[in-house]
């Protein structure tokens, strides 16, 4: 699991939300001071944008062989081994008798079966996310108990887009094909450098000679929707490095590629040594270096740069992880992960015996599972601010106005307008054409003209706009309730 950074660059947000645990607090301060009448009348028209059934899950399955540098995720490290051992059949039979692993399905499997919704109907899922840990170390017989489970407990559509993160070294070509018989038809593959001295240096179970051999297990099998993992501002990565693997990354020819940004995390092993922005991490200025290295060199090989994080082929975009971006509901179960329902985030412990007397709780009727049922005004304005500035459609003006009001999106454009000028915001009207700075002036200035109705969209420029979004993003929320 890995979080964007870099300060200059975009702000301290999920990049891979693999638990959906969207981090919205660092911008909570700047509305702080909201009269509470202005909150609850602008709650009730957010929280209708976000209402209904969700038609997508998320499902954590927290095993490792060992805890990465950088990690500080709820994840159970079950012990290294060499990476070859694990394709042997004798540690397929190892890993399908772990009683660890056993014991948190069916724990896992006892929560989807005591969550009770309440809708009045519950669409089936359209996606599904198997996120870790590292989800391939999971034998294909439970992975089919969760499917089942979750196929019974909510519905699940035959054309279900079902996405598994795998680690090189963890599976093999029959463990694979089990695993797409079951559904599985979407592999992310967390492969994040292609220098040997990197992987040893993040504390990564496999090495180079794995990734080349998980690249050809998942191409032999037919896969045709797959993800690669890289992570940019390594220790010790050189600018040379970084577009190497970019390059080797763009030859494996996957279907979309997930590019993340290393956060040094207090109480990791990497937090106890480095400090970002110091050698050998690299500097503010050389991470922002990687990011552009990575836009220009991905989107030149005909990726489309559709999130902050995220480019894809034609047709290839996760749709999982658009639930996300367009702030859509969705579940989430299991160790620590964080779900999204009726404009509520509710987040499961994120140790084993919390989480355990959790689902206990949940089956007697003693906890509730989507939280105290309050809806706070800062978390849904956060939601809206910060995921729209990570996708290239944008901030959409007219919904965000109908939600807050003219006033705030007059106020809004009007602190932007030095970044229109300045070409790191972009504002397209209804057509998705570009509306010039001059235009966009006239209007800001102009009191009679609804801005929205000729500005359908604020959108950052790739790459520019993106490094400057954690500053473009506060801007916003310091106008919001003045």
């Amino acid at each position: 699991m890995l979080r964007t950074t870099a300060s200059p660059i975009f702000s301290s947000f999920t990049a891979k939300p693999r638990t959906s645990r969207l981090i919205f607090k660092a911008f909570n301060v700047l509305l702080e001071d909201t009269p509470p009448s202005a909150r609850r009348n602008a709650s009730t028209n957010l929280t209708t944008l976000h209402q209904g059934p969700p038609t997508s899950a998320y499902v954590h399955l927290p095993f490792c062989r060992k805890r990465c540098h950088y990690c500080d995720f709820p994840i159970i490290a079950l012990g290294s081994s060499s990476a070859s051992n694990t394709l042997h059949e004798e540690k397929r039979q190892e890993e399908d008798d772990d009683p660890r692993i056993r014991n948190y399905v069916n724990l896992l499997v006892r929560e989807i079966n005591a969550t009770r919704t309440g809708f009045d109907a519950n669409p089936n899922l359209k996606t599904v996310f198997f996120g870790g840990g590292t989800p391939s170390l999971v034998p294909p017989k439970l992975v089919s108990l969760v499917l089942e489970t979750l196929s019974s407990s909510f519905g699940l559509c035959p054309d279900a887009e079902i996405s598994m993160e795998m680690d090189p070294g963890t599976f093999g070509g029959e463990k694979l094909k089990e695993l797409m018989d079951l559904g599985v038809n979407r592999v992310s593959l967390g492969v994040q450098a292609f220098q040997d001295e990197l992987l040893r240096a993040c504390g990564r179970a496999h090495g180079v000679s794995e990734v080349y051999e998980a690249i050809e297990i998942v191409k032999s099998c037919g896969v045709g929707n797959w993800s690669m993992d890289l992570i940019s501002s390594l220790p010790h990565q050189t600018l040379e490095m970084w577009e190497e693997s970019l390059r080797l990354a763009i030859e494996s020819q996957p279907s979309h590629v997930s590019v993340y940004d290393l956060q040094v995390e207090q109480g990791t092993k990497f937090g106890n040594v480095y400090t970002p922005g110091q050698s050998p991490l690299p500097s503010e200025t050389q991470s922002a270096e990687f990011y552009k290295t990575a836009s220009s060199m991905l989107r030149g090989a005909g990726y489309d740069h559709y999130e902050v994080s995220s480019y894809s082929k034609d047709g290839f975009k996760c749709k999982h992880n658009l639930i996300y971006w367009k702030n859509k509901p969705f579940y989430a179960f299991g160790l620590g992960s964080a779900s999204y329902v009726g404009g509520l985030r509710f987040s499961r412990p994120r140790r084993l015996k919390e989480y355990t007397n959790y689902v206990a709780d949940l089956e007697n009727g003693a906890a509730n599972w989507c939280g105290d049922g309050s809806v706070d005004l800062k978390d849904v304005a956060t939601d809206i601010i910060m995921l729209s500035f990570r996708t290239s459609k944008g901030l959409e003006l007219k919904e965000f106005g109908e939600a807050f009001g003219r006033k705030v999106v007059k106020s809004i454009c009007k602190v932007y307008e030095p970044y229109v000028e300045s070409g790191h915001i972009v504002c397209l009207d209804g057509m998705r054409r570009e509306v010039v700075s001059d235009e966009f002036k006239k209007l800001v200035g102009n009191d009679e003209v609804k801005i929205e109705d000729h500005v359908r969209y604020l959108t950052l420029r790739d790459p520019d706009g993106f490094l400057l979004s954690n500053e473009l993003i506060s801007l916003a929320f310091g106008v919001i309730f003045p």
